[in-house]
């Protein structure tokens, strides 16, 4: 397809505006790589173009494609230009989802591992894959180590992780709860596992920090004001006010849903400068 416009066209893919539907998938991702510049349009707006050359209902493949390339060049303001940075930003939007589906099958398989043996653990954390609860798991593994460990060694651990809601004689209160009675080697068992899970979990933890701050600069990136061509700040969108620093400034919205709104929408957030 690409090699099919570039000969049709004889320009260069710099010179070549396409419009289309929708603002991701295969297709517009291989013309971003190629360098083309790509405008995506919503559904309902093209339907409106559409009746300016026919009022035929039957959709036509042919026809769209001459409205969509007929409007994109009389009324560009309409479409949106799919830049660059939200595909970046979608990519790194749907890594994160991925670590965290793996994040909440590895933590609830080391929750069944503790409440074989160890189910008084259960009642400090929150969040079971938190760093500071791995640290005390590796410290205090079986109820046996929690019976000789000092409160010093948990009093570190909670300090290092800035943990306040509880303190170290809470926590060894609740680890020295009576221990369950287990058949010879689960505990030896369970802990191989854990062993493994925990090691995951950390991995885990650094990645969704590292992509949690990509996310971030993203879509701080989208918010900002750019250069034009002659050197003057303007808004990276043709509005006065950007999409992605109005949707940021939303209540309660959060990293994973703003970035999912900005990627994943039908037409994308307007970033035409």
């Amino acid at each position: 397809m690409i090699a099919w416009l570039l000969k049709e066209s004889g320009g260069k893919p710099e010179e070549i505006h396409v419009a289309i539907e929708i603002p991701h998938g295969p297709i517009v991702e291989a013309l971003l790589e190629r360098g083309f510049n790509v405008y995506a349009i919503n559904p309902k707006q093209l339907d409106r173009f559409r009746d300016r050359f026919t009022v035929a209902g039957a959709k036509d493949d042919s026809r769209d494609a001459d409205v969509l390339a007929d409007s994109l060049r009389t009324d560009m303001r309409a479409f949106r230009n799919v830049d660059a940075l939200i595909v970046e930003l979608r990519e790194w939007s749907r890594l994160d989802e991925q670590l965290k589906a793996e994040r909440v099958r590895l933590t609830n398989r080391l929750r069944d591992q503790l409440w074989r043996y160890y189910p008084q653990m259960l009642e400090l954390p929150d969040d079971i894959g938190a760093n500071w609860f791995l640290d005390l798991v590796e410290a205090v593994p079986t109820p046996e180590k929690a019976a000789r460990v000092r409160e010093t060694s948990i009093a570190r651990i909670l300090k290092n992780h800035r943990i306040r809601r509880f303190d170290a004689t809470h926590v060894l209160n609740e680890l020295r709860k009576p221990a369950l009675t287990v058949a010879p080697g689960t505990i030896e068992a369970a802990i191989a596992h854990i062993r493994s899970l925990v090691e995951r979990l950390r991995v885990i933890n650094k990645q969704l920090g590292d992509v949690e701050r990509h996310i971030d600069r993203l879509c701080k990136s989208l918010s900002e004001p750019v250069a034009d061509s002659d050197g003057e700040t303007t808004p990276r969108e043709r509005n006065e006010q950007r999409d992605a620093a109005i949707l940021d400034s939303a209540p309660g919205i959060g990293r994973t849903v703003l970035a999912t709104l900005l990627t994943e929408a039908p037409a994308g957030p307007n970033t035409t400068p």
